[in-house]
């Protein structure tokens, strides 16, 4: 190893302050040659290093790194070889390749294989060289901050979804080898939209940040956490060898964050639910991992806040059934499983009762478990991004069997639920419009259902929606009022044709003395908006006469008709079907 040491005054251009240059060459001639050049280009701060050989390059760089390798290439047949040995020993080092002659397809061959520049020995000048090295330099640094920033989160600074699925990839195949324990912690921040709403955005996320810095804090160098997604963050532990330490850092977690974080509004306090799933087969995907972990801190949220779930056999089981359901459910779609019934709504008009609308509902006719309602699998579709498909196809189908209906009740309308996946996709407009033209139904007969849930989970978004649906002519409904936490304005924002009462509040009616007022107070700021006050559920004549009494305008429920299938809805509609329709069965 020969040091050819300071440089002497040269031409200028900007570089680093100290440059470490490893020339590797079994020449020594062209090794001189070469550091002369750079020691010309260079005023001062240059170092220059020499190895014979790649294993000589190989140690120097282990010991000593580099800031630059200039590699000759004339002594080697494998090109891609010497290369990729440098990039081993110091993958972050930048390579100037020196040859003895042009050659475009090997200086193609070699950008690719990881270095920064390719020059012909015999044109080499202390000026090229010095930009060479220095570009070199440069590129290798923007290239190691893109990869930062493909695999960081640029809020928090910590490792990204996919960069922790790798080191998790990683770490199940050192299991494999070695039977090294792993357990995989997934951490959701409990009512995280709340601190937006009321602190605004900038302060969400600097509690994200706040909270990202103490929990790497809590953690060994070997200990991997990770922003996953939104107030979502994961975490990868090995070499545990009990549950009860999972369990303690769990435990540790969770006291952890409930400590005030300081935030420019004031401190501020949040709870987490934290999902636990501890690997007992590593041949695992690493996304099976995840989906585990996900599934115990549901359970966890589900149970109460600031609560952490192991993910257990009977979990899994869970899991496993909830995938199939799942896969079984994205079948149904192409095997024309799923069904419409339909739910007549009746107005109280002059004393009596006459069918005015339907409420389309959604079945699925499963293979082996039969008719299932829509509890048992409109969540898995929210959740799996299946809901925007199967909600085209609930309106499609409904807005041509309305078509045929209004042949025979010319004023019938048509209400649809609409999710909250559906009403934050901006195509879903677009789309409706489209199926409307098509079916070539009137828009005024259309209404759609949106539950206050749905509206209040993204308000902005949902009034701009609703705007633009309204823009199409159909009409709108709150459905399940009274479960969520609609205001007055909110209403008014949303400029509505309709509430639906839930059924939760018209049960007690005939039977519990404290239901009437408050079914009155909906009923009288349903009449104030100017808006149709509709009731749900009704299954008593009870209920059905005090909303009556009360001034309710409309009601559905099983005593006035249970959902039918499309072909038994014409008999619905016949003058001679009689009122109240469908009683009990």
């Amino acid at each position: 190893m020969a040091k050819f040491g300071e440089s002497q005054e040269g031409e200028q251009v900007d570089a680093p302050a100290l440059i470490r240059a490893l020339i590797v060459t079994g020449d020594r001639r062209t090794a001189s040659l070469i550091g002369e050049m750079l020691q010309a280009s260079w005023s001062d701060g240059l170092v220059v290093s020499y190895a014979g050989q790649l294993t000589d390059a190989t140690h120097e760089l282990l010991e000593h790194t580099a800031s630059c390798v200039l590699l000759d290439l004339s002594e080697h047949e494998d090109r891609i070889a010497a290369v990729e040995q440098i990039r081993t020993a110091a993958p972050d080092v930048p390579i100037v390749v020196l040859a003895e002659r042009a050659d475009e397809d090997e200086a193609v061959i070699v950008v690719k294989s990881g270095a920064q520049d390719y020059l012909v020995r015999s044109e080499l000048s202390p000026a090229l060289l010095r930009r060479a090295v220095t570009y070199a330099i440069e590129r290798k640094r923007l290239e190691a901050q893109l990869a930062h920033r493909a695999l960081h989160d640029p809020l928090t600074g910590l490792p990204n979804r996919a960069l922790f699925l790798d080191r998790l990839g990683v770490a199940l195949d050192r299991s494999r080898r070695n039977n090294a324990s792993i357990a995989v912690l997934f951490l959701d921040v409990d009512n995280f939209k709340q601190v937006n709403d009321s602190l605004g955005h900038a302060a969400g996320d600097r509690l994200l940040s706040g909270l990202a810095d103490r929990l790497q804090s809590m953690l060994r160098p070997m200990d991997t956490v990770a922003r996953f997604g939104g107030d979502e963050f994961t975490f990868l532990f090995e070499e545990l060898t009990t549950e009860r330490e999972v369990i303690l850092i769990a435990e540790r977690i969770g006291r952890a964050v409930r400590l005030p974080i300081h935030l420019e509004e004031g401190d501020t306090t949040v709870t987490v639910s934290v999902g636990i799933s501890i690997v007992t087969d590593p041949t695992m995907p690493a996304e099976a991992v995840i989906r585990e972990a996900d599934s115990a801190m549901y359970r966890a949220k589900q149970l109460g806040r600031s609560r952490y779930e192991l993910f257990d056999e009977i979990s899994r089981q869970r899991a496993v059934d909830r995938l199939e359901l799942e896969g079984a459910l994205r079948q149904a779609l192409e095997r024309s499983e799923l069904r419409v019934h339909f739910q007549p709504k009746l107005s109280f008009e002059a004393g009596a009762l006459r069918v005015t609308g339907l409420e389309a509902l959604l079945r699925w006719q499963h293979p082996s478990r039969g008719m299932l309602a829509p509890s048992d699998f409109l969540q898995l579709a929210e959740d799996s991004g299946l809901m925007l498909e199967i909600g085209q196809y609930v309106l499609a189908h409904s807005l041509h069997q309305l078509l045929i209906w209004r042949e025979h009740l010319p004023d019938l309308t048509l209400s649809v639920n609409v999710s909250a996946r559906q009403l934050e996709d901006m195509s879903f407009v677009t789309l409706l419009a489209g199926q409307l033209s098509a079916a070539g139904v009137d828009p005024r007969a259309v209404c759609l259902d949106i539950t206050e849930r749905a509206t209040s989970r993204n308000p902005e978004v949902s009034v701009r929606a609703v705007q633009a649906l309204k823009a199409l002519g159909v009409r709108i409904a709150i459905d399940d009022f009274g479960t969520g936490s609609s205001s007055l304005s909110d209403l008014k924002q949303l400029a509505i044709d309709s509430i639906k009462i839930h059924e939760s509040l018209v049960g007690g009616l005939g039977r519990d003395p404290g239901e009437a007022p408050l079914v009155r107070a909906v009923i009288d700021l349903g009449h104030a908006l100017g808006v149709e006050v509709v009731a749900e559920g009704v299954e008593t004549d009870a209920q059905l006469d005090q909303l009556r009494a009360l001034g309710c305008d409309a009601a559905h429920g099983f005593l006035l008709g249970r959902p039918v299938p499309e072909e038994e809805v014409l008999a619905l509609l016949s003058p001679g079907s009689g009122t109240p329709i469908g009683a009990p069965n």
